[in-house]
């Protein structure tokens, strides 16, 4: 009852555009799952109603989406401030702008040993210098046609694609890749902008609750969104969204009735830092 007391402040604020302290929440996994030898951050970045999350430690570094166009000189910046050298690997969860924007920066200015994406191709300008900078690179992006699972620094990354070829609704967004991380005790999921039938499928395949979940389809509500939020049933809650294209405020009520702390990049980057027993966030201002 504390903690959902402490969560129903945090949101409030967040609504109000207040600052929210760090928040530490203990994951409620069971087990013996071996812990991490260092901790693992998270970095969502601020970028407007788009999606840029870096996830690493000092052993290694995976960037998931790199926002709009010209957001790419961010994330490099940033990856060069904290002494990220390489990108072990680099995820597009879809070709929508907002996702693959920022890509062809990072590309051309970074080593990356892996790129894997989506099997839903869609056109654009954005989509075209992310092509040309693979290209340039002598680089193959991975298409993920089934469900990926990769150990880095201890820390089990698991990549789900789409069960489809197509979907006749929101066919972008419904392709989206989901990622998933273990870490120690912890689990995080990144939701990227899986509509309806993504959700669907994620909650029939995967299931189960994470102590981290980074909001799919920057906080919109859709039919889908009370059972994902309600399986998933996350301590920590981030939305990706923007002044101009704020988070829906069901949503807000979902995840506070849930007792989730929740944090909007439209106000500030967010940082957690996850040791295997806790994720703790807060806004990095």
């Amino acid at each position: 009852m504390k903690r959902m007391l402490i969560c129903i402040i945090a949101v409030l604020l967040a609504l109000c555009g207040c600052s929210v302290n760090t928040l530490e929440t203990d994951s409620s996994r069971e087990g013996d799952a071996e812990l991490p030898a260092e901790d693992i951050t998270v970095y969502s970045f601020k970028a407007g109603k788009a999606d840029a999350h870096l996830i690493y430690n000092s052993s290694f570094a995976v960037l998931i989406d790199c926002g709009e166009k010209g957001f790419g000189k961010e994330i490099t910046g940033y990856m060069s401030d904290h002494g990220i050298k390489s990108l072990d690997l680099l995820i597009i969860t879809h070709f929508d702008k907002d996702h693959v924007g920022g890509a062809a920066k990072v590309i051309n200015d970074t080593e990356i040993k892996r790129v894997m994406v989506t099997n839903y191709i869609k056109n654009s300008k954005e989509y075209d210098s992310y092509a040309e900078a693979l290209s340039t690179k002598g680089m193959t992006a991975e298409t993920v046609r089934s469900r990926t699972e990769l150990i880095l620094g201890g820390t089990e990354i698991t990549v789900c694609p789409p069960l489809r070829d197509s979907y006749p609704d929101s066919p972008s967004n419904n392709a989206s890749l989901i990622t998933t991380v273990r870490c120690g005790r912890c689990s995080l999921l990144f939701a990227a902008d899986a509509e309806n039938a993504r959700l669907d499928e994620f909650m029939r395949t995967e299931g189960g609750h994470y102590d981290y979940v980074k909001i799919p389809y920057h906080g919109h509500f859709q039919q889908k969104i009370a059972p994902f939020l309600q399986m998933t049933s996350p301590l920590v809650a981030v939305i990706t969204s923007s002044d101009r294209e704020p988070e829906d405020p069901q949503v807000m009520k979902l995840l506070a009735a849930d007792g989730a702390a929740v944090y909007l990049t439209r106000q500030a980057p967010v940082k957690a830092v996850c040791d295997g027993r806790t994720v703790a966030a807060s806004y990095d201002e």
